[in-house]
């Protein structure tokens, strides 16, 4: 199964949109949605900071600012048909 991690902070209006994005997409295709905060995670921080919210898809970043959502429904469906077996 997918895993769509979105990397924000709080009082994020760009973050809020995404939020909403990925948790559509997540509930239309079963993904697991995992959420994490550059403010509890330096690293995070310096990595991100400039371009969050930033949308991982099983651990590779997808998407920055803005997440489109037909993009990432093809994104995680074809995740999920990567990892199944034959």
């Amino acid at each position: 199964m997918a895993r769509i991690t979105l990397i924000g902070k709080p009082g994020c209006h760009l973050c809020d949109d995404a939020r909403l994005v990925v948790e559509r997409v997540a509930a239309q295709t079963g993904a697991q949605v995992e959420e994490l905060s550059i403010l509890d995670d330096p690293e995070l921080s310096e990595r991100y900071w400039e371009h969050i919210p930033v949308v991982l898809v099983d651990g590779e970043q997808h998407d920055f600012w803005r997440v489109d959502e037909s993009r990432l429904r093809a994104a995680v469906a074809g995740r999920r048909t990567w990892f199944r077996r034959r």
